[in-house]
């Protein structure tokens, strides 16, 4: 240990360390950096001059109107969908529908045709049967939309019940041979047309009606049930009318006892009073206005396709309208109304004659006319 501390020189001088001390001249030639300046946006006036709720208010509108319209059209798609198959089945029952019915109403015609006899009428009943008959096969082929099955099967005995009830009378026709068997033809007959008068019943109940309940439970809007009656006139399903029928039929077209018809009298409606044939009339030309004639089979046979003439006798031109009673019984009255026949003149003396034109045969034609003095005044 001597040697070594004869050998140090310096022990007693102390060592520095600086070399953690910076420098003056490097201190202050260093600057920190200035911040630098933001750039202001500019600001928005005072007093709320923008438009931006405006255009949101506009954008919500326009939304919302596009939003209804599509609505709109999604709920008449969904609707025109539903509704769809019901209009086309229903377009194609009025056309079945509307044959069978003009069958009816061809059939009326003839067998109350004036001087039609008992052979034309079987060959042209021939010809109404197989017509139906073709009707009834469009029935069959019609594809009605599921809820309507029951009623599309309905309709189909409609148009069966309607074919065997013209059967049935061709097969009755057939069977005569002479006016003493008149009243058991009429009672074949009747029994036949039952059958038709049935139809309508059936139709009415249950197609038509039943069928448009349905649809209303369905939903089904706008849709219509078309109308068919085969039997305009009601008095074919008795016995006594036939018969009557067949008598005409079967006799002589200038022959069949006492026959003629006459004017029973003349009532004016909506007022309902009866016009004097021996005193001055006056009349209220309303816009309701209308001439009920009365006209009686004053024979003793049916009386067919019965012509009443209207004639308003005025200057310069008479006012003239006509229509046809399809029939007449013995002993009964028909109406016909005539309804806006013209404007006729105020405040003047009118005469009014109403005339029922003869039939075959018919050797008094004194009551055939009527005359009437009115004055047609104007509403107050």
């Amino acid at each position: 240990m001597a040697v070594f501390e004869r050998d140090r020189t310096d022990i007693d001088e102390p060592i520095e360390f600086d070399f953690f001390d910076e420098s003056p001249t490097v201190e202050a030639a260093r600057e920190e950096p200035k911040p630098r300046a933001r750039r202001r946006m500019p600001r928005r006036p005072p007093g709320g001059g923008s438009n931006t709720p405006l255009i949101r208010l506009g954008l919500l509108i326009a939304g919302g109107i596009v939003l209804a319209v599509g609505l709109i059209l999604w709920v008449n798609a969904c609707q025109g969908a539903r509704t769809g198959p019901y209009q086309s089945y229903m377009t194609e029952v009025e056309g079945v529908a509307g044959d069978s019915a003009q069958i009816g109403r061809d059939l009326n015609a003839l067998i109350f045709s004036s001087g039609i006899q008992l052979e034309d009428l079987q060959s042209q009943l021939e010809g109404l049967q197989s017509a139906q008959a073709q009707v009834v096969r469009r029935t069959e082929a019609l594809d009605a939309p599921g809820p309507l099955r029951e009623q599309q099967e309905s309709l189909v005995e409609v148009m069966l019940l309607r074919q065997s009830g013209l059967s049935g009378l061709a097969a009755a026709f057939s069977g005569i041979t002479d006016a003493e068997a008149a009243q058991q033809a009429g009672s074949d007959l009747a029994v036949q047309s039952q059958r038709l008068v049935a139809s309508d019943v059936v139709y009415e109940d249950f197609f038509r009606v039943r069928a448009q309940e349905i649809m209303e439970q369905q939903g089904v809007t706008g849709v219509a049930v078309p109308e068919s009656t085969f039997v305009p006139n009601i008095e074919l399903a008795s016995a006594e009318s036939w018969v009557l029928v067949v008598e005409r039929l079967l006799r002589p077209p200038a022959e069949g006892g006492l026959r003629g018809n006459s004017i029973a009298g003349v009532r004016v409606l909506p007022e309902g009073t009866q016009l004097s044939a021996s005193e001055d009339n006056t009349v209220i030309a309303s816009q309701d206005l209308a001439l009920e004639v009365s006209v009686e089979n004053s024979g003793e046979s049916q009386e067919t396709q019965v012509v009443v003439q209207l004639t308003i006798q005025q200057s310069p031109e008479p006012l003239r309208s006509e229509q046809t009673i399809q029939s007449i019984n013995p002993g009964d009255t028909r109406t016909v109304t005539f309804r806006d026949f013209g404007l006729p003149q105020f405040g003047a003396r009118t005469n009014v004659k109403v005339t029922v034109e003869p039939v075959p045969g018919e050797t008094n034609t004194n009551n055939n006319t009527a005359d009437y003095v009115v004055f047609f005044t104007i509403p107050d």
